[in-house]
């Protein structure tokens, strides 16, 4: 079975592994953010930075938001870390990015290890 998004999911992750091997592990998450936005430009590769996300209970709007890091190709939530390693809680969070605005792929990314840490998520909610 194909991946899905598998042709976007190499451009993101092209951008990703660019940025790390710029910038290497040590530097916090909104330096990434802000460094995946120049190299996303760079690409030509479709993104919105921190959008919040409007959350509902029972038809409800709730004054909660989340707050992806991206949105690339209007389709796909790119979450960004910069831990030592990626943990349950950061899965977790992304997890619920997707259940939240119903996008079928959602990948997390880690720049805080001398290796570019990644991990792709399916909805199945």
């Amino acid at each position: 079975m194909e991946p899905i998004f598998k042709e976007e999911s190499y451009h993101i992750m092209g951008a990703c592994i660019e940025v790390h091997k710029e910038k290497g592990c040590g530097f916090l998450e909104a330096v990434y953010q802000e460094c995946l936005e120049i190299e996303f430009s760079r690409r030509g590769i479709p993104f919105v930075s921190q959008v919040p996300v409007i959350l509902e209970y029972k038809t409800i709007q709730l004054r909660q938001r989340y707050i992806p890091d991206f949105v690339c190709f209007g389709k796909i939530i790119l979450e960004l870390k910069a831990h030592k390693e990626l943990l349950d809680k950061h899965r977790a969070q992304t997890i619920n990015y997707l259940k939240a605005t119903r996008f079928e792929l959602a990948i997390l990314i880690n720049f805080g290890s001398k290796r570019l840490q990644s991990q792709r998520f399916i909805n199945q909610y």
